[in-house]
């Protein structure tokens, strides 16, 4: 059939250009991985404060589970049986850490990101969104009924011409960012964008913390808490997937928007919610984030080891943050580079396009709080220089 002669054209296509893709079979433990019988440690691991393999919480939060309380499944969505007491325990807790009037848990970030701006965008929305942001809020954009326009990454002064040009027009705009983003690693402007939003009536702010929750702020709530404006933000979304080791996401907001994403946000009305055990250990993970500052000190000062080293030896590093891209150029050079760091003993991965612009295919560090500064140096004296790279390939 035609269709399958297609797909079987891209894929060689694919191939051809060193982006085609394939799971890994992976065996985990603590900061290392073991794939095909090489072990390696795990420089490629969302678990950015090291407590998916923390044997102690494991064991703590074991101990509470019995026969009542393992919950597996919910079987439900929300709305019919599948809203179990811990959804409201859960609640109650970011509302409380975050100091705002209400909080809702969904799936997953992706759930979030393509769920809420469908909900409240009409027509009338104009979003107004950095050009780097996380492909399922493009995917949200566009399932929504609002106007978009992507603005230069961090290009505020665009931004700003945008919003004096267009303003008028929109009942209300929204501007849509990641706070950490997730292949450069470098931060937006939190406090330009609230001093921003502060000039007009109809300025909505939508902020995803999935990079930055649970490693930045003094309570690890991320970078609307490092600045202090975390209610000056009218949608806040964080995931439990990444730092928190465990999966779901969340809003903190105002409780009129929690109300109506229950009654219109399709992609929480229409799942099965998530079984009330895995939001029993975030709960529990939760409780323990205000305490986890040695983690997320430790994760900073092997972040800046790396990024420092890495601009020493020639790349262009304007990563603030725990994730750190090594950029290449091509996706054949980033392939390379990845695999020989590979039989050196570092699980790094190349990243290529379409998740990157072609040209900008990198390694991608993203780091834990599990690694030591001596793994990181060691890693260090095996990264070429990258003129080296140019050269040898």
């Amino acid at each position: 059939m035609r269709i399958y002669e297609r797909m079987q054209h891209e894929l060689n296509s694919l191939e051809s250009n060193g982006n085609l893709r394939h799971l890994p079979q992976i065996n985990h433990q603590s900061s290392w991985v073991t794939i095909n019988g090489d072990e390696m440690i795990n420089l490629s691991s969302n678990d950015y404060l090291g407590l998916a393999c923390r044997e102690e919480f494991k064991e703590e939060f074991l101990a509470t589970l019995t026969n009542s309380n393992f919950l597996p499944t919910s079987s439900s969505s929300r709305l019919l049986t599948g809203n179990y007491s811990i959804y409201n325990k859960i609640e109650h807790q970011l509302a409380s850490l975050f100091d705002t009037e209400s909080a809702l848990v969904f799936n997953s970030g992706y759930h979030a990101n393509i769920g809420i701006l469908p909900a409240v965008c009409t027509s009338n929305t104009l979003i107004l969104a950095d050009k780097l942001v996380h492909a399922s809020l493009i995917d949200g954009i566009r399932l929504s009924a609002a106007k978009c326009i992507r603005y230069k990454h961090n290009d505020y002064r665009q931004l700003e011409r945008l919003i004096d040009q267009h303003q008028a027009d929109y009942a209300e705009i929204i501007i849509v960012t990641e706070s950490i983003f997730s292949m450069d690693g470098d931060e937006c402007d939190l406090k330009r964008l609230i001093a921003l939003k502060a000039l007009y009536p109809n300025i909505l702010l939508y902020i995803d913390e999935a990079h930055a929750f649970g490693v930045r702020g003094n309570k690890g709530l991320g970078l609307a808490e490092e600045h202090g404006c975390i209610n000056d933000i009218d949608f806040l979304v964080g995931t439990f997937g990444k730092a928190m080791a465990s999966t779901g996401a969340y809003i903190v907001c105002k409780q009129i928007v929690r109300e109506y994403l229950i009654n219109k946000m399709r992609s929480l009305i229409f799942t099965t919610a998530l079984p009330p055990i895995t939001l029993s250990w975030t709960s529990f993970l939760l409780e323990k984030l205000p305490s986890l500052n040695n983690e997320r000190t430790r994760l900073q000062s092997i972040s800046h080891l790396l990024q420092e080293a890495l601009k020493e030896k020639g790349y262009k590093c304007t990563s603030t943050s725990h994730i750190i891209p090594m950029i290449v150029g091509e996706s054949s050079l980033a392939i390379y580079v990845a695999k020989n760091l590979q039989r050196k003993g570092f699980y790094a991965l190349p990243v290529r396009p379409p998740t990157v612009p072609e040209g900008t295919s990198r390694i991608r560090f993203s780091l834990s709080a599990d690694i030591s500064h001596t793994q990181i140096e060691q890693l260090i004296r095996v990264i070429p220089t990258f003129d080296e790279i140019i050269q040898t390939h």
